[in-house]
């Protein structure tokens, strides 16, 4: 829901960062990539209870999401770049509540099994979507130039990334949140289904 808005905030300074790096040589699916890394870091940091620790790498991967794309527009996108960033971040969104179901499984594993249900089926509805644009050539940039059609919904990264937040701030609150958040993924998932059956009759 705030992705759009967050994008004009940040993408002149993402872009202005990702050409520097393309001038020092650094490709987009490196900076995934390093991305990827720390974010599985912070969820190893949560599996082991570290859950303040983790703030840091979480928080620096999400910076590096946005940094890939802004190098690959200052260098040369490419399929597979989207497809490597795609996938890198449903394995991030996943690792995360993984790690708090390994910290406390007796507390924290049905919440978080239902969350990454709901992740689950979130994402397959945003990627049924994408597809399906592609075949019929939509295009839109109301989240950025991406090499996927993003479709709006209640729940996008930018909310993700706030939950994420919270739940590493308040780690006891977790199951109580991943229940809710859950139950938001799924209306988004519905929402978006309703809208491919008005877009795709």
């Amino acid at each position: 829901m705030l992705d759009g808005m967050m994008r004009k905030v940040i993408d002149p300074t993402l872009n202005q960062w990702g050409r520097s790096l393309a001038r020092k040589g650094y490709g987009a699916d490196h900076v995934t990539l390093a991305g990827l890394a720390v974010g599985l870091l912070a969820a190893a940091f949560i599996a082991f209870g570290w859950t303040w620790m983790a703030l840091v790498p979480l928080l620096a991967s999400r910076l590096a999401d946005g940094l890939d794309g802004a190098v690959a527009r200052a260098t040369k996108r490419t399929d597979f770049g989207g497809y490597l960033d795609i996938a890198s971040d449903f394995l991030f969104y996943g690792a995360v509540p993984f790690g708090f179901v390994l910290m406390d499984p007796a507390a924290n594993g049905i919440a978080g099994a239902f969350l990454i249900f709901s992740f689950y089926v979130n994402g397959a509805t945003f990627l049924g979507f994408a597809i399906l644009a592609e075949k019929r050539e939509m295009k839109t940039s109301a989240r950025g130039t991406k090499s996927l059609y993003f479709t709006g919904g209640l729940l996008e990264g930018t909310e993700t990334i706030v939950f994420f937040v919270l739940i590493c701030l308040w780690p006891a609150a977790f199951p109580v949140l991943a229940w809710i958040f859950g139950a938001l993924c799924f209306v988004t998932a519905v929402s978006r289904v309703l809208l491919a059956r008005k877009v795709f009759p």
